[in-house]
């Protein structure tokens, strides 16, 4: 059966922001294939929640090099649904991925010399069978590596037309003000940031990287916006048991940052999430979409509910002052520091 996205798509309630001071919007929510739709995800059920993210007016998909597992995994799934789907479609999807982090064996799979950077952009454009990226990120930055040939990299595959525009992620706010400096003497600007931002999260407001993105007209796209499941609260209704989630796996999220402190935080949001009428998942799409910095919160799913969920959050995005106060209280005993190099 063919697909047909819905005529409705754009008439749902998702909401669009410019990225910095470009003339590119995203959707407040985008969608991400960190580690669900590698090579345990049958095609379905990958169909499943990717059609209905866009037929909801879920515009952009996020994925890397080494997303999986195994690594690779999830761009050769994505290129499956757009074979078969998507393909009418492309025009109105921004489609990203990134190369930092090691891909393959030996002295060329990783980090960020313009050798890996431009072999693995190849390898991605040929697994998801597209002729270019609307983004490419630069996935770390590497103090191994001169940022001149990093950012020279993205620059490339800018002028090859392989990528539309470019950006960094996991970026210090000295390197992130380097990085623009470089590309913007190249003659490509840089796009966007993509660091990790929660409500237990905040290093990019404490370091100064996101005032330096508000400065230099640099869009900021969240991910881990629910701290790998953590602002969800199902750790503190799970008692010990972390069969089947992220923990168990010890892959994306330590057993050891579900620490009394930080489930006591979330019980307290748990509150407030209550008395807003919202889950838990919600109220922290929510906080970090407050901010007028942030373009889009990136999401990471692993059923249609936790999907529906997320995207739930449409029905109620503005919080007070108070209520942001009273987040800020609760929060803080449980702050969690996991800027680069920590």
């Amino acid at each position: 059966m063919t697909y047909r996205a819905s005529d409705a798509r754009y008439g749902g309630g998702m909401q669009y922001r410019y990225t910095g001071r470009s003339g590119l919007k995203l959707p407040v929510i985008s969608l991400g294939l960190w580690q669900n739709f590698g090579g345990t995800r049958d095609y379905p059920s990958a169909f499943e929640m990717l059609s209905y993210a866009f037929d909801k007016g879920v515009t952009h998909f996020d994925l890397a090099n080494n997303y999986g597992p195994p690594p690779g995994a999830a761009e050769e799934l994505f290129g499956d649904v757009m074979a078969r789907d998507f393909r009418p479609y492309r025009d109105e999807m921004i489609i990203s991925s990134k190369a930092g982090w090691t891909m393959w064996d030996g002295p060329y799979g990783d980090r960020g010399s313009r050798k890996y950077i431009l072999a693995s952009a190849d390898q991605s454009l040929k697994r998801m069978g597209i002729e270019y990226f609307d983004i490419f990120y630069s996935h770390r930055y590497d103090s191994e590596t001169p940022l001149e040939e990093t950012m020279g990299a993205l620059a490339q595959l800018h002028r090859q037309g392989k990528a539309l525009y470019v950006g960094i992620s996991m970026y210090p706010e000295k390197q992130t003000r380097e990085a623009v400096r470089i590309l913007k003497d190249m003659g490509v600007p840089c796009l966007i940031h993509q660091p990790n931002y929660s409500i237990l999260n905040r290093w990019i407001e404490e370091d100064g990287t996101m005032a330096a993105c508000d400065e230099l007209g640099v869009g900021i796209i969240a991910f881990s916006p629910l701290q790998q499941g953590i602002l969800s609260g199902k750790y503190n209704t799970l008692k010990g048991d972390l069969s089947g989630t992220r923990a168990s796996e010890n892959y994306s999220l330590s057993a050891n940052r579900l620490e009394p402190r930080i489930l006591e935080a979330v019980d307290k949001l748990g509150e407030i999430a209550r008395a807003r009428k919202q889950t838990m998942v919600q109220l922290a799409l929510a906080w970090v979409l407050r901010k007028q910095e942030v373009t889009s919160a990136l999401i990471g799913i692993r059923t249609l509910e936790q999907l529906k969920d997320c995207l739930g959050v449409l029905d109620n995005l503005e919080l007070s002052a108070e209520e942001i106060a009273a987040i800020d209280a609760a929060a803080k005993g449980g702050l969690i520091d996991s800027r680069p190099g920590r």
